[in-house]
Protein backbone atom coordinates (compact mmCIF):
# COMPACT_ATOMS: atom_id res chain seq x y z
CA UNK A 1 0.00 0.00 0.00
CA UNK A 2 1.19 3.45 -0.84
CA UNK A 3 0.22 6.52 1.20
CA UNK A 4 0.36 9.91 -0.52
CA UNK A 5 -0.41 13.31 0.97
CA UNK A 6 -0.87 16.69 -0.66
CA UNK A 7 -1.60 20.06 0.93
CA UNK A 8 -2.79 22.67 -1.55
CA UNK A 9 -2.98 26.31 -0.49
CA UNK A 10 -4.55 29.38 -2.03
CA UNK A 11 -8.14 28.20 -2.16
CA UNK A 12 -11.17 29.97 -0.80
CA UNK A 13 -12.33 28.91 2.64
CA UNK A 14 -15.78 27.36 2.76
CA UNK A 15 -18.13 27.04 5.69
CA UNK A 16 -18.15 23.63 7.32
CA UNK A 17 -20.74 21.05 6.31
CA UNK A 18 -21.41 17.49 7.40
CA UNK A 19 -18.86 14.99 6.04
CA UNK A 20 -19.62 13.69 2.56
CA UNK A 21 -18.83 10.15 1.42
CA UNK A 22 -19.09 8.94 -2.18
CA UNK A 23 -18.01 5.87 -4.10
CA UNK A 24 -17.49 2.21 -3.44
CA UNK A 25 -14.19 0.47 -2.78
CA UNK A 26 -14.69 -2.52 -5.04
CA UNK A 27 -13.47 -3.84 -8.36
CA UNK A 28 -11.31 -1.01 -9.67
CA UNK A 29 -13.08 1.86 -7.99
CA UNK A 30 -12.51 4.13 -5.03
CA UNK A 31 -14.19 5.97 -2.20
CA UNK A 32 -13.81 9.62 -1.29
CA UNK A 33 -14.51 11.30 2.05
CA UNK A 34 -14.71 15.11 2.27
CA UNK A 35 -14.58 16.73 5.70
CA UNK A 36 -14.25 20.23 7.08
CA UNK A 37 -10.80 21.14 8.34
CA UNK A 38 -11.38 24.16 10.58
CA UNK A 39 -8.44 26.38 11.35
CA UNK A 40 -6.57 25.67 8.12
CA UNK A 41 -7.08 27.35 4.76
CA UNK A 42 -5.53 24.46 2.83
CA UNK A 43 -7.09 21.54 1.01
CA UNK A 44 -5.38 18.45 2.42
CA UNK A 45 -5.70 15.32 0.29
CA UNK A 46 -4.62 11.91 1.59
CA UNK A 47 -4.55 8.87 -0.70
CA UNK A 48 -4.24 5.19 0.13
CA UNK A 49 -3.69 2.97 -2.89
CA UNK A 50 -2.36 -0.51 -3.64
CA UNK A 51 -0.90 0.76 -6.93
CA UNK A 52 2.63 1.89 -6.14
CA UNK A 53 4.81 4.10 -8.29
CA UNK A 54 2.10 6.43 -9.59
CA UNK A 55 2.76 9.49 -7.42
CA UNK A 56 3.25 11.72 -10.49
CA UNK A 57 -0.12 10.69 -11.91
CA UNK A 58 -1.84 11.22 -8.56
CA UNK A 59 -0.26 14.66 -8.21
CA UNK A 60 -1.49 15.65 -11.68
CA UNK A 61 -5.04 14.48 -10.87
CA UNK A 62 -5.04 16.26 -7.49
CA UNK A 63 -3.71 19.51 -8.95
CA UNK A 64 -6.23 19.42 -11.81
CA UNK A 65 -9.01 18.92 -9.24
CA UNK A 66 -7.78 21.90 -7.20
CA UNK A 67 -7.59 24.01 -10.37
CA UNK A 68 -11.28 23.21 -11.00
CA UNK A 69 -12.30 23.59 -7.33
CA UNK A 70 -9.91 25.94 -5.49
CA UNK A 71 -11.44 25.37 -2.06
CA UNK A 72 -9.68 25.43 1.29
CA UNK A 73 -10.56 24.33 4.82
CA UNK A 74 -11.09 20.76 3.61
CA UNK A 75 -9.63 17.33 4.22
CA UNK A 76 -10.20 14.80 1.44
CA UNK A 77 -9.42 11.14 2.02
CA UNK A 78 -9.23 8.80 -0.95
CA UNK A 79 -9.18 5.01 -0.65
CA UNK A 80 -8.27 3.66 -4.07
CA UNK A 81 -8.60 0.17 -5.49
CA UNK A 82 -6.98 0.73 -8.88
CA UNK A 83 -9.30 3.37 -10.32
CA UNK A 84 -8.29 5.15 -13.51
CA UNK A 85 -7.40 8.86 -13.37
CA UNK A 86 -10.69 9.68 -15.13
CA UNK A 87 -12.67 7.80 -12.47
CA UNK A 88 -10.74 9.56 -9.70
CA UNK A 89 -11.51 12.95 -11.26
CA UNK A 90 -15.20 12.13 -11.59
CA UNK A 91 -15.45 10.91 -7.98
CA UNK A 92 -13.63 13.98 -6.65
CA UNK A 93 -15.97 16.27 -8.59
CA UNK A 94 -18.99 14.32 -7.33
CA UNK A 95 -17.77 14.48 -3.73
CA UNK A 96 -17.11 18.21 -3.73
CA UNK A 97 -20.44 18.97 -5.41
CA UNK A 98 -22.30 16.91 -2.80
CA UNK A 99 -20.32 18.52 0.03
CA UNK A 100 -21.08 22.03 -1.20
CA UNK A 101 -24.76 21.17 -1.70
CA UNK A 102 -24.97 19.86 1.87
CA UNK A 103 -23.32 23.06 3.14
CA UNK A 104 -25.96 25.16 1.42
CA UNK A 105 -28.74 23.05 2.91
CA UNK A 106 -27.32 23.12 6.48
CA UNK A 107 -29.13 25.41 8.92
CA UNK A 108 -27.15 28.52 9.80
Amino acid sequence: MEQLAYKLRGGSKVAAAPPCFVGVLASGNLEVLVEAMPGDDACAIQITTPATGFADVWEAVVRAFFDRHPIGSLRISINDNGATPATVSLRLDQAIEEYLAARQMSPT
